[in-house]
């Protein structure tokens, strides 16, 4: 545990080299704090010693360290700051209940991204472990229609589909009606399964008259609704940090967004409580000067999505923290007045 006057001056250097991105001196320090120049060198000597700053080849400063960002938000930092112009914003995004559900996160990582200047990513809930409630086929045009599956989550999830070459809207319609028969309850992870066992039976030979292109149409829908949904926002973000003005280090971080490598970083992360990856916390190289922060937003006592946040090791840790979580709890309200309008609408 560090002393109270070594807080002090590891939270202005902290802060310091956040606003700047440039290495702190003793001289800096001593422009605010009351204590001597001679009292800071030596305090700063013990944290390095400490592991809580470093020392960096090109300039007499100091930098923190991944263990001193970490001191500093488990320790120092404090969670009433007042942000109440950013919680208004969101507020208002998630007030609006003519908005759906895939809209709204998709702003809301929008907003995240202008508010902080990072990238922000949405985990959203897949469906592998909901049971099927309630299954309708909606026709668009002849060839065309929509899938709606009802989960007892009170999750709606939706497909267009095209109907097959020599089948008819009918023919689907007749298949849903046995669907939600042999389906009800079923969870959606087992719907292949199923569906592959009640297919020998006559009651569905006849109706879909061997006709198994119906039912891959329907086994490939199923498997979308089972597989996590992702949404990304800020992307190019980083290449405005300083940390990144080296061409070769944002070649390796955009080819690591780009190969979509960034969603397993966030599924990996899914833990109790916010998570903070710092540095050389993160595996992978191109990750190495980034900070994750990801945290999980309840849906029920089954489903979780999770929230995430990329930036330079020097985010304002400050700023960002209180935000990403006031969002995550925002995000369960939306998907509890998902199931709510679900209720109302009567699709159960």
């Amino acid at each position: 545990m560090l002393t109270n006057r070594q807080e002090k001056i590891l939270k202005l250097i902290i802060e310091e080299y956040i606003k700047t991105a440039e290495p702190i001196g003793s001289r800096t320090l001593s422009k605010v704090l009351e204590f001597s120049s001679a009292t800071i060198r030596n305090e700063m000597a013990d944290l390095e010693e400490l592991g809580y700053i470093e020392k960096t080849h090109t300039s007499s400063g100091r930098v923190p360290s991944d263990k001193g960002y970490h001191y500093y938000i488990e320790t120092i930092l404090s969670d009433d700051v007042d942000y109440v112009q950013s919680f208004n914003v969101i507020d208002e995004l998630f007030d609006n209940i003519e908005i759906k559900r895939e809209e709204a996160i998709k702003q809301a990582m929008n907003l995240l991204s202008q508010l902080t200047n990072y990238t922000t990513i949405a985990l959203g809930p897949s469906a592998y472990n909901s049971k099927v409630k309630k299954i309708e086929l909606i026709p668009l045009t002849d060839k065309t229609c929509i899938l709606l599956v009802v989960t007892n989550q009170g999750h709606v999830e939706s497909k267009q589909i095209i109907v097959p070459e020599n089948t008819t809207l009918e023919d689907m319609k007749r298949v849903i009606e046995v669907f939600n028969d042999i389906l009800n309850d079923c969870p959606i992870n087992q719907v292949s399964e199923k569906l592959h066992y009640e297919i020998n039976m006559s009651k569905i030979k006849d109706i879909i008259s061997y006709n198994e292109t119906i039912i891959e149409t329907f086994l490939e829908a199923f498997t979308n609704f089972t597989q996590s949904k992702y949404y990304l926002s800020g992307k190019n973000k980083m290449l405005y940090q300083p940390e990144f003005s080296d061409l070769q280090r944002v070649r390796e971080l955009l080819a690591y967004f780009d190969k979509n490598d960034i969603f397993k970083l966030v599924e990996d992360t899914q833990e109790q409580g916010m998570s903070v990856r710092i540095g050389k916390e993160n595996q992978v190289t191109a990750m190495r000067d980034c900070t994750v922060i990801t945290i999980p937003y309840a849906l029920s006592s089954e489903e979780s999505g999770t929230i995430a946040i990329v930036g330079p090791t020097r985010m304002e840790y400050q700023k960002v923290i209180p935000l990403v979580k006031y969002l995550a709890s925002h995000m369960s309200k939306l998907y509890q007045r998902r199931k709510w309008w679900v209720k109302k609408t009567k699709l159960k």
